[in-house]
């Protein structure tokens, strides 16, 4: 099955009920509000209408499949019909004859035509021919339909790619709202430490190491804020470029704790069980099916053709001995002998296209078998890495607290304050970044085993749904 089936998920699903987290976002608009995101299924659903090189390959596969029509049309009857019309001028024995006589009443008037020299025939003949046996054109049916599959496999392909490309623009774009967002809350913040540090500096009770502390942060946080809407930008031109569309992702970051990162179901060996239906390597299976069927087409040239061969002829002239109806039937037999060697280098070049197939054939398998290994140990990493940047999140909010506690009460400067703020802004983006990484990693994993279908980006839309809840404690 195709995207462009699965696709059908965006606008209605009889599998996922319209009340459920799924039917709610496979049903809804690519749009967005300070507590929602643009649906990433819909967004693909775009893609898929939008995306012309994929609609040459859709034409590309129609063309493909004509393939089959067109071989099988060499096992069927051909008809065909023909006529003609001639006027021939002619010197021979009639036309030389001395003792013709136009006004001569004995002359044979049948032979007027021929003693003037001038005949005019309008003939028609009916011709059917059938081939009886060929193996090349037998074999051809086979490798015509090999084509097909291998054309829908990489018409497969293609959309699968186009999915990844979606998900990425789509990842990337929410990653860098949200690093904006948090940027911004935190020149904000750093704003106001700063002018309490001049103010404080001003009265005399402050010190100067505060202010250019709180100006230099101010200032880094400004230079970031700008390269990430620079990211955002970029991120949304390339959504556009493939959906046609430009959303909106806001840039509230919601409670990181209610985040539910899909899982991994079975152990590293189940999925490479799994990576033989990796499209690619489905897609290079099929192109050696094709090779294999073109190399035992070529093959048939070794042997004979039988055909049947029946005609029907007319011809009309004004030379009555030149008229004729003729009915012929004929079975011929054809048997190839010598073609300058055409036939054995046309099967040697198939065969060499055989094992160039079966050599890529293999090649995709350890590709394919490659990506499962790391995609997977991505997902553990990633999956380790945001336990951990969850605990140093929350060690960082309490030490926020007791910095800013501190300061109040002498305890501790700005600076402390300043850097307890930065840790916990960069460990919050840190966080995002990490889920960006495992969520593409995970439907990399699918796409290495050839399963990724709409359910998996709607299973994705959920996890980051949780990026935009409000959070229940802010840092």
């Amino acid at each position: 099955m195709t995207w462009l089936a699965l696709a059908g998920l965006v606008s209605a699903d009889a599998s996922v009920p319209a009340d459920s987290p799924l039917g709610q976002l496979v049903a809804e608009r690519p749009v967005s509000t300070a507590t929602t995101l643009p649906r990433l299924p819909v967004l693909f659903g775009l893609a898929l209408e939008n995306d012309s090189d994929l609609q040459s390959q859709r034409y590309q596969v129609k063309a493909t499949e004509e393939q089959v029509d067109m071989a099988w049309s060499q096992l069927k009857p051909q008809v065909s019909v023909s006529g003609g019309y001639t006027y021939q001028e002619s010197d021979n024995y009639y036309t030389d004859n001395p003792d013709y006589d136009p006004a001569n009443d004995f002359v044979d008037t049948d032979y007027e035509a021929r003693y003037a020299g001038q005949t005019k025939d309008a003939f028609w003949q009916l011709s059917l021919s059938q081939p009886l046996f060929s193996v090349e054109r037998w074999r051809g049916v086979d490798k015509a339909e090999s084509q097909v599959e291998a054309a829908q496999l990489q018409l497969a392909l293609g959309e699968s790619e186009l999915a990844m490309a979606v998900v990425e623009a789509y990842l990337d774009a929410l990653l860098a709202s949200r690093q904006t967002g948090l940027l911004e809350s935190k020149r904000e913040s750093l704003e106001l430490q700063h002018r309490q540090a001049s103010r404080a500096y001003e009265l005399g009770v402050g010190d100067r190491l505060n202010v250019l502390e709180a100006q230099a942060r101010l200032d880094q946080t400004i230079s970031d804020r700008i390269l990430a809407e620079n990211q955002l930008e970029d991120a949304l031109g390339e959504l556009e470029r493939l959906t046609g569309t430009r959303p909106a992702f806001g840039q509230i970051l919601g409670d990181l704790q209610a985040v539910e990162l899909p899982g991994i179901e079975g152990s590293i060996d189940d999925w490479l069980s799994r990576s033989n239906d990796n499209l690619e390597v489905l897609l290079a299976d099929r192109q050696l099916q094709v090779a294999r069927a073109d190399t035992s087409a070529r093959r048939g040239g070794y042997y004979p053709e039988l055909s049947l061969n029946v005609s029907y002829s007319d011809r009309d002239s004004n030379d009555p001995y030149r008229e004729s109806r003729d009915g012929r039937a004929s079975v011929q037999l054809e048997m190839p002998i010598y073609r300058g060697g055409y036939t054995s280098a046309n099967v040697s070049q198939g065969e060499y296209s055989t094992l160039s197939s079966e050599s890529a054939l293999m090649n995709a398998r350890r590709i394919a078998g490659q990506q499962v290994r790391q995609s997977f140990r991505n997902i553990e990493g990633h999956r380790r890495r945001l336990d951990a940047l969850g605990r140093s999140i929350d060690s960082s909010r309490l030490f926020l607290a007791a910095a800013e506690k501190g300061e109040q009460l002498g305890l501790r400067d700005l600076v402390d304050v300043l850097d307890a703020r930065a840790d916990l802004y960069d460990l919050r983006i840190q966080y995002v970044q990490t889920v960006r990484d495992y969520l593409f990693e995970r439907l990399k994993l699918e796409v290495a085993v050839g399963d990724l279908g709409t359910d998996d980006l709607v299973r994705t839309m959920i996890t980051l749904q949780a990026l935009v809840r409000p959070a229940q404690v802010q840092g």
